[in-house]
């Protein structure tokens, strides 16, 4: 996938919220304003983009204004400032938290953080849009190759007994993440099964469909899964 794109696409979503009440409550993000949700979103931009130009990830970005128009004015340069950093070869050397240590990494990464967070933000706003499904498998493709075992390896989640498949049905992709043959299954749109592993979604929820052992396969996605 040509990630670059998308992430223009997410990131000017997300900025067109920033027009709206800064103050609105980002239920997804604990106690985070909208305000908070910007600050957040463009402070890992500008981190994420000296991952790749100087290979570093102890940088620590500077605090957003206070003042709505400087709000604005900050995001947007920290949005050119990380489209700038990540317009090179996905092969290319960067500083990531997780194998791979490429470009291709953050191009990635911050595309899935910038559809989660734009969906977030309008959500809040009551603009809420769909996910595009091909970004959206990222996200969850993403979470089983990095997030997860990143979880396990810093103590915070303990390896799963056995597995659970997976099933994108309207975009034809499926993950299995656990050791063994799969004791479930669980399918729906590639839209919701993102906002579920990134937990903005009860696996629960009637849009999903499950077969094979449910009881077990939940269990899998106690996780945490996610940071």
């Amino acid at each position: 996938m040509d990630f670059l794109p998308h992430l223009r696409r997410e990131l000017d979503a997300f900025r067109a919220c920033l027009d709206g009440d800064l103050s609105a409550s980002i239920e997804s993000c604990g106690d985070w304003t909208l305000r908070d949700l910007a600050e957040h979103l463009g402070g890992s931009n500008l981190w994420a983009a000296k991952a790749v130009t100087e290979k570093r990830g102890d940088f620590v970005p500077p605090a957003a204004p206070r003042d709505p128009a400087g709000l604005r004015e900050w995001f947007d340069a920290a949005s050119q400032t990380l489209l700038a950093a990540l317009d090179v070869d996905p092969a290319a050397e960067a500083w990531t938290f997780h194998p791979p240590a490429t470009a291709g990494f953050w191009q990635r990464r911050r595309c899935v953080e910038a559809l989660l967070h734009r969906w977030d933000a309008e959500r809040a706003t009551g603009t809420a849009r769909p996910l595009d499904p091909e970004l959206a498998g990222e996200g969850v493709a993403e979470v089983f190759e990095v997030m997860a075992p990143r979880q396990i390896v810093r103590g915070r989640a303990q390896s799963p007994d056995h597995a659970l498949r997976l099933v994108a049905s309207d975009i034809g992709r499926s993950w299995t993440y656990g050791p063994g043959a799969p004791v479930a299954e669980l399918s729906g749109r590639a839209e919701d099964l993102v906002l579920m592993v990134w937990g903005r979604m009860p696996s629960d929820d009637e849009v999903f469909g499950w077969a094979g052992d449910r009881s077990a396969g939940r269990r899998v996605l106690t996780g945490p899964l996610t940071a």
